[in-house]
């Protein structure tokens, strides 16, 4: 059964995206499931990734600004503040463990990838409406829920003595996998309410572009190893 295959929306933009399978199961991926990835390469990538979630969090306050009602309004500050109070602590911490400060990771300097991505997502929550937001931000908020699900499944995972194990409990465990599972709910109440059928090859298009820019943000860690 294919991950939240209940959820109307995310099941029909996956099914419509060339490159969803792509993403998931990118090599840098197979890397954190076998434990062959090289550590460079993942360091980087945990470097990039502290860049990245500032500007989500950004993306939630915009989404804030787009909504219309007040329980939207509520649920971009529960976003955001997952994002700055939770997640980026949590981040700090086991970066730590591979030797990475948090001064140093504000220090770096952007990646092409990171940009890209980053800068999509506001680019379409400034153009669009909130629908549009929440599906650009999909392809990571969902996707790296399937990717620690199917990860932590997967009888091919190397469990014993695998430097990644930790990254894949975290993304499969009981914090995040109810973020996923919420993100794709508000696609599906912002479909009922903001779209009809009319709009599904548009918000594919978002969609796909959001994915073919996370799978260069995979493929911006690999090449770094």
């Amino acid at each position: 059964m294919a991950y939240f295959d209940d959820l109307e929306l995310f099941t029909r933009l996956r099914a419509a995206s060339p490159s969803w399978d792509c993403y998931v199961a990118h090599p840098f991926v197979e890397g954190l499931r076998d434990g062959t990835l090289p550590e460079a390469a993942f360091r980087h990538y945990l470097g990039q990734d502290y860049l990245f979630l500032i500007h989500f969090a950004r993306a939630y306050a915009l989404s804030a600004y787009k909504a219309d009602t007040l329980s939207d309004i509520r649920d971009a500050a529960a976003g955001m503040s997952a994002i700055v109070d939770t997640e980026m602590a949590l981040h700090v911490e086991y970066c730590a463990g591979w030797g990475l400060t948090e001064s140093e990771m504000e220090a770096l300097p952007e990646a092409s990838a990171t940009m890209a991505y980053t800068r999509y997502v506001l680019e379409k929550g400034h153009q669009g409406d909130l629908l549009d937001l929440y599906v650009a931000l999909a392809p990571c908020v969902i996707g790296y829920g399937e990717i620690g699900a199917r990860l932590a499944v997967d009888p091919y995972t190397v469990r014993d003595g695998n430097p990644y194990r930790s990254w894949i409990k975290m993304y499969a465990g009981d914090d995040y996998q109810p973020a996923a599972r919420a993100h794709g709910e508000t696609l599906d109440r912002l479909w009922q309410q903001r779209a009809g059928g009319g709009r599904l090859d548009e918000l594919a298009r978002v969609f796909e572009e959001a994915t073919r820019l996370e799978a260069d943000f995979w493929q911006m860690g690999l090449d770094a190893g």
